[in-house]
């Protein structure tokens, strides 16, 4: 058996009381919410009335609601694949970001962001 899965995607707000009462009679009452029904010509008539609020898809079997949430949540994104080495000696660690300080020949301090002196090595600008 076939459904429709049915998301509100825009608000009823300030719409009239009968497109507010279909979506009511479809289930939909909040934005983002997902309801499933089963492919009838009652409910195609009633998301013709209200087509463009809503989203509709035909699917196979209903989703269960932690699919539905699984599905929503984004990647995980940005990973940290390792670390940076904590400077010595006048060096900060800020946040993955190593900024090394340098004595210039001025006696200026100069600031070089993603730079490690490990081991002693001397950078060159």
């Amino acid at each position: 058996m076939s459904y429709f899965r049915i998301t509100l995607h825009r608000s009823a707000i300030g719409l009239p009381q009968r497109t507010r009462d279909v979506l009511s009679a479809l289930g939909l009452h909040k934005r983002s919410q997902t309801v499933y029904h089963p492919v009838e010509p009652q409910f195609a008539g009633m998301i013709m009335k209200v087509k463009e609020l809503v989203k509709v898809a035909e699917v196979d079997r209903k989703l269960e609601k932690w699919e539905v949430k699984a599905e929503r949540r984004p990647d995980s994104g940005f990973y940290l694949e390792k670390m940076a080495p904590r400077m010595e000696d006048g060096g900060q660690k800020v946040g993955s970001r190593v900024l090394a300080r340098l004595r210039g020949e001025e006696g200026g301090d100069m600031t070089v962001e993603g730079v490690s002196t490990e081991g002693g090595g001397q950078v060159r600008l």
